[in-house]
């Protein structure tokens, strides 16, 4: 019997109880016995195979869409299609995720395409464990749970770009650009953002700068400081930079440190909004005014930076969109298309009351 042709129930059979009274999934098989035609014509109308008459595609195709039915990700990942899944896991600490907005606009901006797309997200946050990141897409690979990862906060000698590429995972990283790289990448250019921010500071008379930079561990912290010592030099100022917890408190604590010393900077860049408004607590506790004694600068921008007083000067850059890049160029990789290394949109500096003439 070919694959479309018709089964004839017998009779002497009692009528089967439709699935959804018996309280359970549709299946394949269920919608073969209800159309009377084999399992196998099913599933070839089902997944776009050839072997089935059109006129009986249209019908298991009718009901499918009458009862809801979908395949799923199990069958799917045996019969070697597409999940339509995307990994993502997050290895930072719980605590900055509920305070730090970064990681929410960038996921908004991947949900957005995903949706779009019909595709889904599978997230995970596992606190400040990288290795442990590792694992999971080792196994979310291997039980064929997804179809692509996308790798954020790029460490010094990454170990994970190694890893996809060794199981063949489909991957793109938010970092690099990486020459010898296998997988596509979305790069920023940090030293163009670093003279930003250092111009602003020396327009406006400043001499004496600080930079908070993050943990050195990740590799858009070291283009950083690269870029600020860069960009220093060519103005002729002098820049120290001290390393930070993305935390305020952490934050609060190095400016504390910075401003009791006998010449205090004038001028304070910090890697984040956090870390920024943290700083500025601990400054106006100390008496320091901002902007009048300490000009303060956020490496990113947020809507609260343009809410407190004073309101904050920061690098703005589209994260959203960031998201939905990463998303698009993940999407074409796995439909066979690598976008190679891609430059992200450059940063924006808005400046606002934060930032003013250095003191005298």
């Amino acid at each position: 019997m070919s694959a479309g042709e018709t089964t004839t129930p017998d009779p002497s059979e009692p009528a089967a109880t439709s699935p959804e009274a018996m309280g359970r999934r549709t299946t394949m098989s269920d919608m073969a016995r209800q159309l009377g035609i084999s399992k196998a014509a099913v599933s070839y109308a089902l997944n776009g195979q050839p072997g089935v008459a059109a006129t009986t595609r249209e019908r298991v195709l009718a009901l499918a869409q009458e009862l809801g039915w979908h395949a799923s990700s199990s069958a799917r990942a045996l019969s070697g299609s597409q999940t339509k899944v995307v990994g993502l896991v997050l290895s930072r600490s719980p605590d900055l995720l509920t305070t730090e907005t970064f990681f929410m606009r960038f996921l908004a901006g991947v949900e957005s395409v995903l949706s779009e797309r019909g595709w889904s997200l599978l997230l995970r946050v596992i606190g400040d464990h990288p290795e442990v990141e590792i694992e999971t897409y080792e196994r979310w690979w291997g039980e064929r749970r997804i179809d692509g990862v996308i790798l954020l906060d790029e460490r010094y000698r990454d170990p994970r770009v190694n890893t996809v590429e060794r199981v063949g995972l489909p991957a793109v990283l938010c970092g690099g650009p990486l020459k010898d790289a296998a997988i596509p990448c979305l790069w920023t250019d940090q030293g163009g953002d670093a003279a930003l921010v250092v111009q602003h500071l020396a327009e406006l008379g400043h001499r004496r700068v600080a930079h908070l930079a993050g943990p050195a561990e990740f590799v858009h912290e070291r283009a950083r400081r690269r870029g600020v010592r860069r960009a220093a030099r060519a103005v002729g100022i002098d820049v120290e930079t001290i390393e930070a917890p993305y935390t305020g408190p952490g934050a609060g604590e190095r400016t504390r440190e910075l401003l009791t010393r006998p010449e205090p900077p004038t001028a304070i860049i910090y890697a984040s909004d956090v870390t920024a408004l943290a700083g500025i607590r601990a400054a106006t506790a100390m008496g320091v005014r901002v902007p009048d004694d300490l000009s303060v600068v956020s490496w990113d921008d947020s809507q609260l930076a343009g809410l407190v007083t004073p309101s904050l000067t920061a690098l703005s850059r589209d994260t959203p969109a960031y998201g939905r890049l990463a998303a698009e160029v993940l999407l074409d990789l796995v439909a066979g298309s690598h976008r190679g290394r891609v430059q992200v949109d450059a940063s924006v500096l808005k400046a606002r009351e934060s930032t003013a003439a250095a003191p005298d």
